[in-house]
């Protein structure tokens, strides 16, 4: 069974997702058992607790740079021997220390079909608005493994939904997150835990 850690910095959505998944059964071999919340003030935190999951802070603000927040957050998930860490709207982009330590154990779920709006700057309804935008016709979700460039690791699932002519980035934002990242990120931790999932390259081979 292995200790999944989830990072969060908001409401915890896609944490809940995670939970309810993980109650109903459908994450096998694994169990989330630490939240770690970069925000004191995340709803996600109350989420993990109500659930009996252990959960801590590492505010972003008490740190100078990036470099020692990212060497806090490692030292945090090492303390909780995390076979998988899965960013679940966590908004701070970590260095490499923590790719070097857990390479090929992250997984972030981005609100886009990668590589179309992703990278710096591509969070929240930042993605929908830039999505709305440019008139394309479907757009969706993607989990992907998180390396030392944003948004760029191996695609492990996508999936996709029409854009509507009256969507507005709130009404695409929620969309998005219940017709794809809620479906699709459980599936992904469940194909980790289970040992199904292979990087070759830059692609993932899932048997």
């Amino acid at each position: 069974m292995l200790n999944i850690a989830v990072l969060v910095s908001g409401g915890g959505t896609n944490l809940q997702a995670l939970i309810d998944a993980q109650n109903r059964g459908e994450i096998k071999n694994g169990r989330i058992t630490c939240v770690i919340s970069s925000n004191p003030d995340a709803f996600a935190l109350e989420r993990a607790r109500k659930n009996g999951i252990a959960a801590r802070v590492v505010s972003r603000k008490e740190y100078v740079d990036i470099h020692s927040y990212t060497r806090a957050v490692t030292d945090a998930l090492l303390e909780q021997k995390a076979d998988l860490i899965v960013y679940a709207g966590f908004m701070t982009i970590l260095d490499s220390q923590i790719v070097e330590t857990f390479r090929g154990r992250m997984i972030n779920v981005h609100p886009a079909l990668i590589p179309s709006f992703c990278g710096k700057g591509f969070y929240g309804l930042h993605v929908h608005e830039a999505v709305l935008e440019s008139g394309v016709k479907l757009t969706g979700a993607t989990v992907h493994f998180v390396t030392e460039d944003c948004d760029a690791g191996p695609i492990i699932m996508q999936k996709a939904i029409e854009i509507k002519d009256d969507d507005t980035p709130e009404t695409l934002q929620k969309r998005v997150m219940e017709k794809c990242e809620w479906v699709i990120l459980p599936k992904a931790v469940s194909l980790f835990c289970e040992g199904r999932i292979k990087i070759a390259g830059r692609k993932t081979v899932i048997s």
